[in-house]
């Protein structure tokens, strides 16, 4: 009996010990999902706010700060394109093939993009029709190849929330341009300016594109200051 009352009690103590190691072990488990749990939702609760404070810093930066100078962009010069199209409506899903690409002027939808947005991704651009719209009310678009990489989409986004020239009036959108939207653009050309300028003395009008291989605030500056939003079809809508 002394013999087998041992073997139970070591059972017991093992028993007990597998127990309290399990028991442990659980404790270990929780504590390490609940400090993940809370890294998690501080990532999720911080990632807003930085971002918040980054675009709160980039509201304050002139748009020549990103990029690279005007200089070392590889901008090709101005192209002046005869205008047209200013009344002419076209239905929404409608493809309009326009002669320049990207487009400066011409036919578009009757509703515009949203005036409050500046920068858009290959996600949520609402179409280029829509967009035409806007350049008759003294937008600037900065279209991009939607192939760029993010590091270079990343500076046009902070180009968009960043100090626009006060001849801007705020109207401006960055939007990518696919492959299927429009003719080709130059070799090695990344980005294209486009506005659509109002009519002259002599009652013509044109809209203006420049091509550059890299993004460059400065260079955009440049091609605003000489094409302001006063200078416009309709500059007073929008």
């Amino acid at each position: 009996m002394g013999k087998a009352s041992s073997q139970k009690k070591s059972r017991r103590e093992m028993i007990a010990k597998m127990q309290r190691d399990q028991a442990a072990s659980d404790r270990r488990r929780t504590v390490i999902i609940v400090v993940c749990s809370i890294v998690v939702g501080l990532a999720i609760i911080a990632y807003p706010a930085i971002k918040l404070v980054q675009d709160s810093r980039t509201k304050n930066q002139a748009l020549t700060d990103f990029g690279v100078a005007a200089g070392s962009a590889s901008c090709d010069p101005i192209t002046n394109d005869t205008a047209g199209g200013t009344q002419d409506h076209r239905p929404d899903g409608e493809k309009i093939l326009y002669s320049v690409s990207p487009p400066s002027s011409g036919p578009h939808y009757a509703v515009w993009a949203p005036f409050d947005k500046k920068f858009y991704t290959t996600g949520d651009r609402p179409p280029v029709e829509n967009l035409v719209h806007n350049l008759e009310h003294g937008y600037t678009i900065l279209w991009y190849r939607d192939t760029l990489p993010k590091d270079q989409i990343d500076k046009i986004e902070k180009i968009s929330k960043s100090k626009l020239p006060d001849g801007s009036l705020n109207k401006f959108i960055a939007a990518p341009f696919k492959q299927s939207d429009g003719k080709g653009w130059p070799d090695g050309k990344n980005l294209a300016f486009a506005h659509w300028s109002g009519p002259g003395a002599d009652q013509k009008s044109f809209g203006h594109r420049q091509f550059c291989n890299s993004v460059s605030g400065e260079a955009l500056q440049q091609f605003m200051d000489k094409y302001p939003a006063t200078d416009a079809q309709e500059p007073n809508g929008g």
